[in-house]
């Protein structure tokens, strides 16, 4: 686990300043009253609270108003995979139907969107299926580029390469299988340059399987090492440093600014860009992480930003178009200049629900301004979590602080919140659209 409008849509619309009803009827499966594209962790959360919202303020929407487009047949969680990767989970415990998880109150339109037509409201399926709406909501996620790392699809294919990722639900227990069968060697790990999903997974599956080696008396034999595109640890100086001082104790080669460029699974060697040049490495062990980037059908449209990213103010999670104020989106695919994590969900989806509500309502945004608070709680091994919290500036912005000690030390409460909490709040609360991360299950309120 990624809309424009005519001069005469801007004088009937929605978003005039004044208070609106909504006009179309759930009678016509073409028309919807908010469409969300995308019934990844942002679509379904999303979607939810939107009609949840609605309802508690006395104007419930009926059935059918709201729209989700997702021809997926299955939902994975995604974070989840990690935790496949170190042995604790099965894949099949990350996965569900979609349309399981999909309440009957919510359409559920099983077609992929094709392309965007903003100036008319309305977006065109790959069946060329017009579907027109009164808000967009756009939560498709990013793509992982697989193919951009010459000889990583051979060797993720072959059994017996070595070389895995947690970062698909067809690899990360081949994650395990290469851990857990490694007996001495180079054990390498890397980590792309650029915008990835959660980027301390890399190195969360690296402490795993460090800790790992360490506990089934292999660490001797193997050494760990941590290949980086980027130039520190991590990108909140607190954690990087703390991070940094952890993989010099444990004996773990820090290798920065080195980005993976191919792989040679029958030489068993890696190949790395630097700035310098490239060079070769060998390995028994190497997990990828591949880069990643906005998905194509987004790339190129309207509602994107030059890189490629739905462009949505940081604050208010609106199309940053004035012409496209009906249009908004969250998560993996926007220009929201942070984390790109399940958590980040978790407080953006309320602000993008309050000030889609209230335009629709009064016609003006609510006071709602999302402050870029994200989350990575980061396996440093087995029985003790990093849990790494921050916001826009790359400010720590911790929640269990007051209440447990630093989050920069690892401990055993944050891990199985991870293992345990968060998968179990994931499926019964945060899809659902009950589930406010920092705030729990309440709903927070936002001065106007």
């Amino acid at each position: 686990m990624l809309a424009l409008r005519s001069k005469a849509f801007v004088r009937s619309s929605p978003f005039a300043a004044r208070p609106r009803r909504w006009a179309s009827t759930a009678a016509d499966k073409d028309k919807f009253k908010v469409v969300v594209v995308g019934a990844g962790s942002g679509g379904l959360t999303v979607a939810n609270q939107i009609y949840n919202r609605f309802k508690s303020a006395g104007k419930a929407l009926n059935p059918g108003d709201i729209a989700i487009l997702d021809a997926a047949e299955y939902h994975y969680y995604q974070p989840g995979w990690t935790l496949v990767g170190a042995g604790l989970k099965k894949k099949d415990e990350t996965r569900r139907r979609l349309d399981s998880l999909i309440p009957p109150h919510l359409a559920h339109v099983p077609e992929n969107v094709k392309t965007f037509e903003p100036k008319s409201s309305a977006v065109i399926t790959t069946s060329g299926r017009k579907i027109t709406y009164e808000s967009l909501v756009v939560a498709t996620g990013l793509q992982t580029n697989w193919s951009a790392i010459p000889g990583l699809e051979k060797a993720l294919a072959d059994p017996s390469s070595g070389v895995s990722s947690i970062y698909s639900y067809n690899t990360c227990d081949k994650v395990w299988r290469d851990i857990d069968s490694l007996r001495s060697g180079k054990a390498i790990f890397t980590q792309p340059a650029g915008v990835i999903k959660c980027a301390g997974a890399p190195q969360k599956i690296m402490w795993m399987a460090w800790d790992r080696f360490q506990k089934t008396n292999r660490g001797d034999n193997i050494s760990v090492d941590f290949y980086t595109g980027m130039p520190s640890m991590f990108s909140v100086k607190k954690y990087s440093d703390i991070l940094e001082q952890l993989r010099k104790e444990r004996g773990v080669g820090g290798i920065f600014q080195h980005n993976l460029v191919s792989v040679n699974p029958e030489a068993h060697k890696a190949t790395f860009k630097t700035a310098d040049g490239s060079v070769d490495v060998d390995y028994t062990l190497l997990h990828v992480s591949p880069p990643m980037g906005p998905l194509d059908f987004i790339k190129g449209s309207p509602i994107a930003d030059q890189a490629g990213w739905v462009s949505v103010d940081q604050a208010t999670l609106r199309h940053t178009n004035p012409e496209y104020e009906n249009v908004w989106a969250l998560g993996d695919c926007s220009s929201l200049p942070t984390s790109k994590t399940a958590a980040a969900i978790t407080a953006q989806a309320p602000v993008l629900t309050e000030n889609l509500f209230s335009v629709v309502d009064t016609g003006k945004l609510a006071g709602a301004a999302y402050d870029g608070y994200t989350s990575c709680p980061l396996l440093t091994g087995y029985g003790q979590l990093l849990l790494a919290e921050f916001k826009y500036g790359l400010e720590p912005k911790e929640s269990f602080a007051s209440i447990l000690g630093d989050q920069g030390t690892p401990r055993a409460a944050f891990y199985y919140l991870k293992k345990d909490f968060f998968p179990w709040v994931y499926w019964n609360y945060m899809l659902k659209g009950k589930w406010f991360g920092s705030k729990g299950f309440f709903r927070p309120t936002f001065s106007q």
